[in-house]
């Protein structure tokens, strides 16, 4: 029987999932992080570029000062940053010595934990990317074995990438990620040994959605199989598009005959605050799913999913969901089956979305005219030939293929001055001037100045390991905590 470990994706991937990624604000962040430093998760699922984009433009909030507020409530779990290893909030790719910035101030506001995910799996790309984020001081980077369907991804194919992860010096763990949950425990009892046989002692962990609900009973037997860790979200914010939710996952685990080392109480009161946030904010809470057979053609994520019915909802398209779905699989086969992984679920679907809208290929975003002209990498197969045409055959093309290269940090300086700190260049390097000045203007205090915590938040870390929470409650302007002191009546 296995010890088995928690990393939580609430606040990042199930938020982004069911949310929108816009459900979750600082002021939730701040609220929960004392209990969810009480858990003992192995790590959380914290941020993306995307996830800080989405905190500045539509919350005005300033992504590093949450950064460094969260990491002084918890100080021992780790945070994890998600990224592709070329590009940072815009969609355009990042000259490598910004994303050297980048890493450098993500290290500096509190981030210990990154994942690579190189969505061609381009070893050459990974490797460079783990070796900045080492140089940054990064403590852990875990390197993603992304999962899909296809004739090509078979269980070699990932042996062969496991491989070269554990080779590489700057990786330290290695995880399965299954962003469509089309992982079945089937396909899980050959894919999880060939990868664990070929890591040897590379920790191995394992992030499938439950869209289609097939991850549950695969979370069942993985730890059987060599998985160490899984990953899960907190009440509504599991299930669903998630991830499995934890309090079940946990439950089945150890019904298994294994051991997961959580404070249980800490977990339910985190799970307790994600669901009282859901029902205060009027946010959906993820449900268990019934299985679609639909998902393995499409593939489309959890998080890509949500966006994709809240756009047609705004443009009065809602009832051609079932249409779009199919041509989501269609597109996707034209250009060479992409791993449905950021960035390119998101360029499929706009994709379909113009197709859908009018003639097919008629209409040709920049990111995938990037993508057929190769700037995102080599695809697993060859771009349909008559597909290929019509989106390079047109004056756009031509003009993208002369983009100037992006620029360096030291062109970035002298374009927005010294007197910024490099963090809100960097924000200013990829973000519309007005949405960064709003965000400055909303929250006008210095970058580098540690805004004082609440009241309740003080009292949490004040009660430290002499206590345990017994109670929180969250409403719209209101927030109430009550302890238990050892050797004390509540209060």
């Amino acid at each position: 029987m296995a010890d088995v470990g928690l990393v939580d994706v609430s606040l990042r991937d199930g938020n982004q999932s069911l949310w929108g990624a816009s459900g979750v604000r600082s002021a939730h962040v701040l609220a929960v992080a004392p209990i969810l430093e009480r858990v003992g998760f192995r790590a959380l699922d914290y941020s993306s570029s995307t996830a800080m984009g989405v905190l500045v433009r539509t919350h005005r909030e300033d992504p590093w000062a949450l950064f460094r507020r969260t990491r002084a409530l918890m100080p021992r779990t780790k945070l994890q940053f998600i990224g592709t290893g070329f590009r940072f909030i815009s969609w355009q790719n990042s000259h490598p010595d910004t994303m050297q910035l980048v890493y450098d101030r993500l290290v500096a506001n509190g981030i210990d934990r990154v994942v690579v995910l190189d969505p061609m799996h381009d070893m050459d790309a990974a490797r460079a990317t783990a070796r900045r984020l080492k140089k940054a001081g990064v403590d852990e980077v875990v390197g993603a074995l992304t999962y899909t369907i296809s004739a090509v991804h078979d269980d070699a194919f990932y042996a062969d990438i496991a491989r070269q992860l554990r080779a590489c010096p700057d990786m330290d763990r290695v995880y399965v990620k299954d962003p469509a949950g089309i992982l079945t425990a089937e396909r899980a009892r050959t894919l999880i040994p060939a990868v664990k046989a070929a890591l040897g002692d590379t920790a191995l962990e394992l992030h499938s959605h439950a869209t289609i609900g097939l991850s549950p009973l695969t979370y069942a037997i993985a730890p059987e199989l060599g998985v160490e860790v899984v990953q899960t979200g907190c009440g509504a914010l599991g299930n669903g598009s998630s991830l499995p939710e934890v309090r079940r996952t946990v439950a089945n685990v150890r019904a298994m005959g294994h051991t997961v080392d959580v404070d249980d109480r800490a977990l339910g009161l985190a799970c307790d605050f994600v669901d009282r946030l859901a029902a205060t904010e009027d946010l959906p809470a993820g449900r268990p799913q019934d299985f679609d057979a639909a998902f393995l053609h499409h593939q489309i994520a959890g998080g890509v999913m949500s966006t994709t019915r809240r756009q047609l909802r705004e443009i009065g398209m809602e009832d051609r969901f079932e249409g779009l779905i199919e041509e989501v699989g269609r597109v996707r086969a034209e250009l060479g089956h992409p791993i449905m992984v950021t960035p390119f679920p998101q360029m499929v679907v706009s994709q379909a979305l113009f197709n859908v809208m009018g003639e097919r290929w008629a209409t040709v975003p920049d990111q995938v005219i990037r993508y057929a002209l190769g700037s995102f990498g080599r695809p697993t197969t060859p771009i349909a030939p008559d597909v290929l045409d019509r989106i390079l055959d047109r004056p756009r093309a031509r003009e993208l293929r002369a983009e100037p290269p992006a620029p360096s940090p030291e062109e970035l300086r002298r374009r927005f001055g010294t007197r910024i700190s490099d963090e809100e260049l960097l924000l200013r390097a990829h973000m519309p001037a007005e949405e960064v000045d709003a965000m400055l203007a909303a929250d006008p205090a210095p970058q580098h100045h540690q805004p004082a915590l609440t009241p309740v938040l003080d009292l949490v870390r004040a009660v430290g390991e002499r206590s345990s929470v017994h109670d929180l409650a969250v409403t719209k302007g209101d927030l109430r905590l009550s302890v238990h002191r050892r050797g004390a009546g509540d209060g």
